[in-house]
């Protein structure tokens, strides 16, 4: 099983199949969690956190960057084991207490993650009863560190930054590896890009988001995906795809974004036609109809 790895000296990063988590804190001391992978991955954290801090060692808190399934997937369960509060943007409640349900992915916009996103859960979450506000000024195991609001991807997307040692956990807002490419997403490369393409419903605060997080000049980034980086020229390089980061050519979120409110979705744009569904359908009945009639069964005579 994978350990945790240092990316500074008291914040651990563990990639979790293509998704990543935090852990924020000193062994023998306070610490917390940030994000917590796919649904059913508890034990895999679990047993990561006992390796670097101790058997029965808890965290303060659990944060969550946002709520897609991919970063609150384990989050009540662990809630449970540990006893601790989950902490999210007041923007994101609806979505993590079951109220709502996130606005739908965009497979349109074409690449490898979009392509798959066709097949990831996009609903909401219950962790009612664990769910708290992030707070204003001081967060529970993690001193010295603030979030920052960084929309776009969700409604209430945030990322957390500590400015003494300039090191970044991004979340969502962009990637170290680039998701629309299958070369990308396979291997891993780190690069720049954007994060969870399809699943961004709003490009004109998600743009500004990525602006606002170029500006703090990071020195060391992590984010949801991809492995971090921590390389003398990250500041400029961040800053570059800052003014050059763009939406894509087409897609449902790109004319206008999804408008939401304290209690989710208000208004959709309407859905582009997406051939893929029916190509696939397509695909199935001309199978079947092979099936029927014998062909299949006779070519492999042949």
């Amino acid at each position: 099983m994978k350990a945790i790895e240092r990316i500074a000296p008291d914040v651990g990063w563990l990639p979790i199949s293509f998704v990543n988590a935090y852990f924020l804190g000193q062994p023998g001391g306070t610490w917390a969690l940030i994000d917590t992978g796919l649904p059913g991955r508890a034990g895999q954290i679990l047993h990561a956190a006992e390796a670097r801090f101790g058997a029965g060692s808890r965290p303060e808190a659990i944060y969550l960057t946002h709520g897609h399934f991919d970063h609150r997937g384990s989050a009540r369960q662990l809630a449970e084991k540990w006893d601790v509060p989950i902490y999210a943007h007041p923007m994101e409640l609806p979505y993590l207490t079951g109220r709502a349900a996130y606005p739908p992915p965009d497979p349109t916009i074409g690449g490898a993650i979009a392509f798959l996103s066709r097949f990831m859960p996009s609903g909401a979450a219950d962790l009612e009863g664990w769910l708290r506000v992030l707070p204003e000024d001081e967060l529970p195991g993690l001193p010295g560190w603030r979030w920052t609001e960084t929309p776009g991807h969700s409604p209430g997307h945030v990322s957390f930054y500590r400015s003494s040692d300039r090191v970044l956990l991004a979340g969502d807002a962009f990637a170290t590896m680039n998701m629309d490419s299958w070369v990308g997403l396979i291997g891993a490369k780190k690069e720049l890009s954007r994060a969870g393409a399809p699943f961004n419903m709003d490009w004109d605060a998600t743009r500004r988001s990525v602006q606002k997080l170029a500006e703090l000049r990071p020195n060391v980034v992590g984010c949801g995906h991809g492995v971090p980086m921590d390389d003398d020229e990250l500041p400029e390089r961040l800053q570059r795809f800052a003014r050059g980061f763009s939406a894509p050519r087409h897609g449902r979120y790109v004319p206008a974004p999804a408008q939401v409110d304290e209690n989710g979705v208000v208004s959709l744009p309407t859905a582009p036609f997406d051939p893929v569904p029916l190509a696939t359908a397509g695909a199935l009945l001309m199978v079947g109809i092979a099936l029927g009639s014998g062909y299949v069964e006779n070519r492999l005579r042949d």
